[in-house]
């Protein structure tokens, strides 16, 4: 049975002394049970939130990693680095990370590679553009990503992932994909995951979906049965929204 996830990235938000308060907030909260709470603080506070996670059942992701095991890139965080000191998830992938810094496929594979080697869960974004989905490419947009991104994995490995999609329109928008638009990408993906690998790998595969998902929009979208949890931006800065999207399947 998959696993229902509500995934919190912070991107490039809150000082330290917030970011400690916001996770004594999430931690003092009740939790459902079944439900895996995962918080994705910039790098920089990673190590001091694993210390303080240690006592709770919420998990450290990473924002990103390295495509490069290790060596002179200046600036650039491995792998490894992240699950030595005890981050067991990572975002790959992500449409910032795409478009803003010009991450193509072929470097997001590698991430995947890189995150799967040193034992890291990757969180998989894939999700299309606005002029993509008016121009009715969508579905072949989000093909495109998962066959270059991920689906050189072998079985074994691309058990270790997660997916995410994510509509990049409606990504900090404030406009939120329906939840049939989420259900019908959601299980497309299903679908191709079947096709590559076997059904019972795909009906094991947690697919969450991520923009502008918030605690009034949360139910309705986990609501769907391909739909198994989300990805959260800014709602996830504030701890009672965080909690209550958790409380929403």
């Amino acid at each position: 049975m998959r696993k229902k996830i509500v995934a919190g990235n912070w991107k490039m938000n809150t000082s330290f002394k917030e970011a400690i308060t916001l996770i004594e907030e999430i931690k003092k909260s009740t939790i459902p049970n079944g439900i895996e709470l995962i918080v994705n603080p910039p790098f920089v506070y990673c190590q001091p939130l694993v210390q303080l996670l240690k006592s709770s059942t919420i998990k450290l992701g990473a924002q990103n990693c390295s495509e490069h095991q290790s060596g002179a890139f200046t600036g650039e965080v491995a792998a490894a680095m992240l699950q030595s000191i005890g981050v067991t998830y990572v975002i790959i992938g992500h449409s910032e990370r795409r478009s803003f810094f010009n991450e193509p496929d072929e470097t997001i594979a590698k991430k995947i590679n890189q995150a799967i080697h040193s034992e890291l869960c990757p969180i998989f974004c894939c999700g299309e553009q606005l002029s993509e989905r008016e121009a009715n490419n969508h579905f072949e947009i989000v093909k495109t990503q998962l066959e270059n991104g991920l689906f050189h994995l072998s079985e074994t490995d691309f058990k270790k992932v997660i997916i995410a999609y994510e509509p990049v329109w409606a990504i900090g928008t404030g406009i939120t994909a329906t939840s049939d638009q989420a259900q019908e990408m959601h299980q497309f993906i299903r679908t191709l995951v079947s096709k590559h690998y076997t059904h019972e790998i795909a009906d094991n595969c947690s697919i969450l979906y991520g923009g502008s998902c918030n605690a009034s929009n949360a139910k309705e979208l986990f609501s769907k049965p391909d739909v198994d949890g989300g990805l959260i931006g800014g709602a996830s800065l504030k701890a009672a929204d965080f909690i209550a999207i958790a409380h929403s399947f």
